[in-house]
């Protein structure tokens, strides 16, 4: 015989129906924040300063360290795997389980780890990674392998004197030298800051630099560091330096007649020579 449910029941099933609906909002608003700093990190909207993404999200918005740097993550690898994007925006899956699968998915998997989302809790889903990652070890230690053989740096003189540089590093390697280059940059910030406090027109007359110019300029602080801390100690201090040959005319009056060159050919501009590269020289 049927029986009215009763209402109390029924109150309840309401506010089960009304959570879940309210937690899918929040991981389609959560989708939709990853894509946000995901734009916002490749911008380098972050660089005012901090010395990462991850850095700026635990000031401006107060996420713990931990977690920045995990939504930074997440928010870069949901760049290539638009299938858990997608998911996620639709409310699908939660953010814990795109966390999960986000360490192990590649574009070729992604469609079998979706499947593994949607059918298992984020427990579950926690589980089937650790397996996963611990199958694929062998498949890693290839592709590791297959890394560190095609590591190169390609550094050539480009026809009207400057210096091309191209290469390819492993994951870690180009970890530690994207870390250099951001503390480098952010070096080179404070000095600018320094600079605008002693004299607040400094700036304002040109342009401040494009990012790109911004790594040229923290890679070229990092050279100097590195030869200033002197590489190789038991070297002779000369096997380091820059030579520049300067016309005793250019070194008295930059715009005198003369000539000022590197030893290896290229040129320098005169004004330089007489006295940023001279500097350096003496430094090294």
């Amino acid at each position: 015989m049927w029986q009215p449910t009763p209402p109390r029941l029924v109150e309840l099933d309401r506010l089960g129906d009304e959570i879940a609906e309210l937690s899918a909002h929040l991981e389609a608003a959560t989708a939709r924040l990853l894509a946000l700093i995901r734009e916002f990190d490749a911008r380098g909207g972050w660089n005012t300063g901090f010395r990462s993404c991850a850095e700026w999200l635990a000031w401006r918005v107060g996420l713990a360290p931990g977690a920045a740097r995990e939504h930074v993550r997440v928010a870069r690898a949901l760049g290539t795997l638009q299938a858990l994007a997608a998911a996620l925006g639709r409310g699908e899956l939660s953010y814990a389980k795109v966390r999960a699968l986000t360490r192990v998915a590649t574009p070729e998997t992604e469609a079998r780890l979706l499947a593994v989302g949607r059918a298992g809790t984020a427990v579950h889903v926690e589980r089937i990674v650790r397996g996963w990652r611990r199958v694929d070890r062998q498949a890693e230690a290839r592709e590791a392998a297959r890394q560190h053989a095609g590591r190169a740096l390609h550094v050539y003189q480009a026809e009207d004197g400057t210096v091309v540089v191209r290469g390819r590093l492993t994951p870690e390697a180009g970890a530690l030298l994207l870390r250099a280059l951001d503390t480098a940059r952010e070096t080179l910030y404070q000095r600018r800051r320094a600079n605008e406090v002693v004299n607040p027109a400094a700036d304002r007359a040109g342009e401040l630099p494009t990012r790109p110019q911004q790594q040229a300029d923290a890679l070229v602080l990092l050279a100097e560091t590195a030869l200033h801390h002197a590489l190789d100690p038991g070297a002779p201090g000369e096997r380091y330096q820059v030579v520049v040959h300067v016309d005793a005319a250019v070194r008295a009056d930059p715009a005198g007649p003369g000539q000022s060159v590197l030893e290896e050919g290229g040129h320098v501009p005169a004004g330089t020579s007489a006295s940023g590269w001279r500097a350096m020289r003496a430094g090294w």
